[in-house]
């Protein structure tokens, strides 16, 4: 079986925990951010685990994570 390509954009968007789980980083964090709600900026940092369905589909494009 040949290698399987993955996807440039999800190998830097993407990273596995441990245990196998999905890691990503929160959206709207780059620009306009005086227009934002602190809380949201807030809750924005950091990363967040992948549900089940978006991980099955992530793991398609980044076979190898």
């Amino acid at each position: 079986m040949p290698k399987l390509k993955t996807k440039s954009g999800a190998k830097k968007r993407f990273k596995a925990t441990a245990s196998g789980k999905i890691k990503a980083f929160y959206a709207n964090k780059r620009h306009c951010l005086t227009a934002k709600p602190t809380k949201m900026k807030r809750s924005a940092r950091g990363t967040f685990v992948l549900t089940a369905s978006d991980a099955k589909i992530v793991r398609k494009y980044h076979p190898y994570i």
